[in-house]
């Protein structure tokens, strides 16, 4: 996943555009979600502004309990000023009907409730782990929200790409550096099915299977009472050996789905947005 041929001078360079807009803000609050940007982001700040970089993650039943243990542990280990915020887009009909614009009242009330910390506790900027790269993907809406609530996106003003911050990562001694990419469990339902707790639950219970299996990137789509997983293309003989086939029709049948198939397709983002 790490691309070995970044210039060290380029990396470098950007870092360091990084820490002298991070040093510039004094105090911030950064959205933290576990994931290979936030958490590069996250340390950043912490190096940059110590105490004064509040590291926030936000906490609801879209986030799989075993994704809030990891990244709360490793804001410990990292020595953070970490909190976990709870959110309450499941409050939100309009987040729960899962019309198209999911993304966009979940991230609207993440900032909501990240502003709310932020008046309180005196701090008068919120950073998210915006890059690059997501400027050209359509299917992300967060950026809406985030400029409604004037969040800043530091890695992307400084230019800064998934690649390279891979790389960073490996300097920082990040074990995010090579994690794969991961979304809430409610973008694992068709757009236009409705996300309840009970089947946000089936879902994360069959990830969590795929998990124990040793598989890294994987998807467990949910289309009523089949379960359709989504595994990288060249982990699909793994995932067929008849052992570890029936252990995982096993396993996912018992939480809560009838039918267990297997995309052939391989992972893919975005396969449930239409």
């Amino acid at each position: 996943m790490i691309a070995m041929d970044i210039d060290s001078s380029v990396l470098a360079a950007k870092e360091a555009k990084l820490i002298a807009l991070l040093s510039e803000y004094g105090a911030l609050a950064v959205a933290y979600s576990g994931g290979v940007d936030s958490t590069y982001l996250s340390d950043v700040a912490n190096d940059v502004l110590g105490a004064n970089a509040r590291i926030l993650l936000a906490d609801s039943p879209s986030v799989p309990r075993s994704e809030v243990a990891e990244a709360s542990d490793l804001a410990h280990l990292r020595g953070w000023n970490f909190e976990i915020i709870h959110t309450s887009e499941f409050d939100n009909d309009a987040y729960l009907s899962n019309d198209g614009t999911r993304c966009y009242h979940c991230r609207s009330e993440l900032f909501a409730t990240m502003s709310a910390y932020a008046e309180k506790t005196g701090i008068a900027i919120m950073a998210y782990g915006e890059i690059v790269d997501d400027l050209t993907d359509t299917t992300r809406l967060g950026a809406k929200a985030a400029k409604e609530y004037r969040v800043v996106a530091p890695l992307v003003d400084a230019g800064l790409t998934k690649a390279e911050i891979r790389a960073l990562s490996v300097n920082r001694n990040l074990p995010t550096h090579d994690k794969p990419s991961f979304a809430c469990l409610s973008s694992r339902f068709p757009v236009g099915t409705r996300v309840t707790v009970e089947d946000l639950k089936k879902v994360e219970c069959a990830e969590e299977v795929l998990k124990r299996y040793g598989f890294k990137q994987y998807r467990a789509r949910h289309h009523g009472d089949t379960c359709r997983i989504e595994i990288d293309p060249h982990d699909i003989p793994k995932l067929v050996d008849d052992a570890i086939r029936q252990a995982i029709v096993r396993e996912v049948t018992a939480a809560g789905y009838k039918f267990v198939t297997l995309d052939l397709s391989g992972y893919r983002t975005g396969s449930t947005a239409g």
